[in-house]
């Protein structure tokens, strides 16, 4: 890890669903300049209406940035946005520490981390968890791989965005943690899914049924949320996270097991269910659609 270095301005790539938000909240809490690019110029011209400093390349953020945070679709953007042609290794620039906050793998977080070193970069590993809500109001939870000493450097910066920091471990833990959180609420998902229909089709309201397994044993944060939010209303939108990014993070979760000699039938099981849910057409659709899949 590079020496660590005042931390004057931010930087922020990827301004979709979650990071849009995320960054409102840096520039709404940090006290820092912010920098800010996207593909998409509508989140870049919103967020510039709130403060950031709109730049038209990852370059021109690199350039400008002391701290760079990430928001990206998957690992792929990650490595290409760190190494690729145009990318921060390759300007060069002011930028001196990166945290990815992306759902990535986490043996690539150790690839960037020792690539980016090399160049004088530090990297940590920061994913979060919790809804996009969360997000707008800083609520996330956030869970951190990498060095202590550079972990509670960003810890004030982090706090701007999420309630609880969580340091995991070594680079890429962040990562291991985020990516179980997601797998357990996904099979979580598919038991709601199962035990509403099967409610319905015997004559029960579903509504009521959650509400009633909300005050007992089999609570959670997933039944009242995206049980009783999005599978209960049927309310699926596309600019919420969507069934193709599930089905990215329940992967990556297979994938650890399989490092670990976890055969994770239970996960399996729910791939299976979030791939055909994929193939039916609702690939772009927030991910508890998965009950339509039950149902028929």
């Amino acid at each position: 890890m590079a020496a660590l270095k005042p931390i004057e301005t931010l930087g922020f790539i990827g301004l979709g669903v979650m990071g849009e938000p995320m960054c409102a909240n840096l520039l709404a809490k940090s006290g820092r300049a912010v920098y800010g690019a996207d593909k998409r110029p509508a989140p870049v011209e919103r967020l510039a209406a709130r403060g950031l400093n709109a730049c038209a390349s990852v370059a021109e953020v690199a350039a400008a940035a002391d701290a760079i945070f990430l928001s990206l679709p998957s690992g792929r953007e990650v490595e290409e946005v760190c190494l690729g042609p145009g990318g921060i290794v390759a300007v060069g620039g002011r930028v001196h520490t990166v945290v990815d906050m992306s759902t990535s793998p986490p043996k690539l977080m150790a690839t960037l981390a020792d690539k980016l070193a090399a160049h004088g970069i530090g990297f940590l590993d920061a994913p979060v968890a919790r809804t996009r809500q969360a997000a707008r109001d800083g609520t996330l939870s956030i869970m951190v791989g990498g060095p202590a000493e550079a972990v509670e450097a960003m810890r004030p910066f982090l706090a701007c965005m999420g309630t609880e920091i969580t340091h995991c471990g070594g680079v890429g833990a962040g990562q291991v943690v985020k990516i179980l959180n997601n797998m357990v609420v996904f099979m979580t998902g598919q038991a709601l899914a199962e035990a509403l229909t099967i409610a319905r089709r015997a004559g029960v309201d579903g509504k009521l049924l959650f509400e009633v397994m909300s005050k007992g044993s089999s609570d959670s944060f997933v039944l009242r949320n995206h049980g009783l939010k999005a599978m209960v209303p049927g309310v699926f939108p596309e600019d919420a996270f969507p069934t193709d990014y599930a089905i990215k993070d329940i992967k990556l979760a297979l994938d650890l097991a399989a490092q670990g000699g976890v055969t994770a039938q239970g996960a399996q099981t729910t791939r299976a269910l979030l791939e055909a849910t994929s193939r039916a057409g609702y690939s772009g659709q927030y991910w508890p659609v998965i009950v339509k899949m039950v149902e028929t």
